[in-house]
């Protein structure tokens, strides 16, 4: 028997179709300084604009979804966690103060089924429009004996710009200011390797109706992740100087709050300042998880905790509110060792 790629795992046809579905989702995040169309060795980017700032920055992000991909599996959902992988990487270039300028993915999988793709991708993109990002290219790579066929994994690379004088860089943190958390959608996208620990992942399970979270576990759970890039022009363009802002990602409060902070500064944050969606109650009552490594684990429901000097307080909730985000004065900073405690 002749062989031939296909015989071998890889569909090439499949690949065409797959670009041809993605195409329309695609050509929704263009931007006027993306040159050329999809197909292309290389996407390219004009920097035109950068040219009116003093000194301008580069700023780059990447990421992946980790095990919550599972969940999609186990769900056949496909249409939102392209929508996380992009949150993980532009979220991470808002905190330094950045505008996007575009976004790469990278999809792996078993065994490519364009209808599948294109709805990882139409994810992709939903997150590139959300975030203002343009999709100016990606990589879908079939790999046969590697995974099984039904799975895939997806990844992300995004780019921003910040003007030097504009970045955000924790430096000008001191003892007074005021710590401002702003709501997660939920779980995001850290921690899933616990969540399915605590929960039966079933398909029957997750779509089970559970009453405290007023949806199913799985529907909860899949929730994509919030992207604050909108949020945090509002601030800007409100006149809001923000001191340090914390990605509240993989390593919970205890990892991430610190990485705003200079040294001889605290950070104090009141648990009791704000209301603790009911899926990280449910979670640690159900696998009885001690309360600091749900802290040290989960974002327990703020996606980002800002700094900001108590004049501008007021200003600020005003600005983040504007974008239907919901915010918290949860806390203050002090002199002391470069840290967070809970109270």
């Amino acid at each position: 028997m002749a062989l031939d790629y296909k015989k071998a795992g890889v569909d090439i046809e499949a690949g065409y179709k797959s670009v041809e579905l993605m195409k329309a989702y695609v050509k929704e995040t263009m931007r006027p300084e993306v040159l050329g169309g999809l197909g292309g060795f290389s996407g390219a980017f004009s920097l035109s604009k950068i040219k009116e700032m003093e000194d301008p920055v580069l700023l780059s992000g990447t990421d992946g979804v980790g095990t919550k991909i599972k969940l999609a599996f186990l769900m056949d959902k496909h249409d939102t966690i392209g929508i996380d992988a992009v949150a993980m990487c532009v979220n991470d270039v808002a905190c330094a103060g950045g505008d996007m300028l575009f976004f790469l993915d990278y999809i792996a999988c078993g065994k490519n089924i364009p209808e599948k793709i294109a709805a990882i991708v139409k994810g992709v993109a939903e997150g590139c429009k959300q975030s203002g990002a343009a999709l100016i290219g990606g990589e879908t790579a079939e790999h046969p004996d590697l995974m099984p066929e039904d799975e895939y994994d997806v990844a992300g690379f995004a780019v921003g710009v910040v003007d030097r004088k504009n970045m955000i860089d924790g430096s000008t943190i001191k003892a007074g200011d005021t710590l401002i958390g702003v709501a997660s959608s939920g779980v995001h996208s850290n921690g899933f390797s616990l969540v399915r620990k605590v929960f039966d992942m079933t398909a029957e399970n997750l779509n089970t109706y559970v009453d405290e979270l007023g949806a199913t576990l799985g529907e909860t759970l899949l929730t994509p992740t919030r992207i604050y890039c909108g949020m945090m022009k509002s601030l800007r363009d409100a006149g809001v100087t923000v001191k340090g802002c914390s990605h509240i990602t993989g390593g919970g409060f205890y990892e991430n709050i610190p990485r705003m902070l200079p040294e001889g500064i605290t950070a104090v944050v009141k648990k009791d300042s704000y209301d603790i969606p009911p899926i990280f109650k449910l979670m640690q009552k159900k696998g009885q998880i001690e309360e600091q490594m749900m802290y040290n684990t989960f974002n327990m429901g703020l996606g980002m905790v800002l700094a900001v000097d108590p004049s501008q307080v007021d200003a600020a909730l005003k600005a983040i509110e504007a974008t239907g985000d919901k915010a918290f004065i949860v806390g203050e900073t002090k002199s002391g060792e470069k840290k967070v405690e809970l109270i």
